[in-house]
């Protein structure tokens, strides 16, 4: 069958203008916003770099001084950024908890800040340069791999959501503003644009899982709710999430559709408005720093 033929159903048949004039949109909604990032932290640094599926991410390793011994070794906090973001834009996250004694690891995901193109960026993608971070950081003999912390923000939460299913060595994990379902992920980048959510709500998710050729096997397995619940059952990873009751891009009815599964998962909603600021919430801190401390200094 014919992907035009595929298209055919539910929102009736697409014709070959429409179906062009739909991947063209689907091109546009694939390309974040590229952001050049700059601030550099004001704090000691490296500029590091690895392959993730072959292509280059480029970071900083923000480093603590540590002595010759394994147990001055202090554990690392990776920060993973949303779509359209870059890691200059989440040193909000960084730096606290490198104050709090951490080292940090951030980097932009390809299609990001500086590091290499991709052509069909989505959440399995962030999914895939989580895992290369931790490859990078197992190569490095001052990090324990026992003691990697990772807070994710928006997709970079869902990616390492993603990459605990994968086994990535999470020792502790902190999710903000995350998305849970990929109609929440269209409908929000449609409200964006200032598109019409009907019917392209309905038609582009087809389009990208195509243009991205995603096997729908591998589509139905990226199921953060359905991780999540797998996880909280076998304790293997301890996750803390975090949403904000006035997050109007990412609404907080995600967190909530989490919650309906498993009610007893540690979380925290806050009230600071605005996708990207749920850091300025006099609870977020607090809470945040604890859970941290309590998974990574034990």
């Amino acid at each position: 069958m014919s992907f035009i033929g595929w298209m055919v159903g539910g929102v009736g048949a697409v014709t070959g203008s429409a179906a062009a004039a739909l991947y063209g949109l689907t091109i546009k909604a694939q390309r974040p916003r590229l952001l050049p990032n700059e601030t550099e932290p004001p704090v000691p640094f490296e500029t590091v770099d690895w392959k993730s599926d072959g292509q280059t991410v480029r970071g900083w390793f923000l480093t603590q001084p540590s002595g010759s011994d394994a147990s001055s070794i202090v554990p690392v906090i990776i920060i993973a950024h949303g779509w359209g973001s870059n890691r200059s834009r989440v040193l909000r996250y960084a730096l606290p908890l490198y104050d709090e004694g951490y080292s940090i690891l951030m980097y932009d995901a390809r299609s990001h800040g500086d590091s290499e193109y991709y052509k069909t960026p989505n959440g399995l993608q962030f999914r895939n340069d989580l895992l290369a971070a931790f490859e990078w950081l197992r190569k490095r003999p001052d990090v324990d791999m026992a003691r990697i912390g990772v807070l994710g923000h928006s997709l970079g939460a869902f990616g390492a959501v993603l990459a605990m299913e994968e086994k990535a060595p999470i020792a502790a994990l902190v999710t903000d503003s995350m998305p849970v379902q990929f109609a929440t992920m269209i409908g929000a980048e449609l409200k964006r644009r200032k598109l019409p959510q009907f019917p392209l709500a309905q038609l582009l998710p087809r389009m990208m899982v195509w243009r991205s050729r995603i096997p729908s096997s591998m589509i139905k397995r990226a199921n953060p709710v359905k991780i999540l619940e797998t996880n909280s059952r076998n304790l293997r990873v301890p996750v803390l999430l975090v949403h904000s009751r006035r997050d109007g891009y990412i609404p907080p009815t995600e967190l909530n559709h989490v919650l309906s599964r498993t009610p007893d998962l540690p979380h925290l909603f806050v009230d600071s408005e605005g996708h990207s600021a749920s850091d300025r919430d006099p609870a977020f801190w607090p809470a945040v720093k604890s859970f941290f401390r309590a998974q990574l200094l034990k």
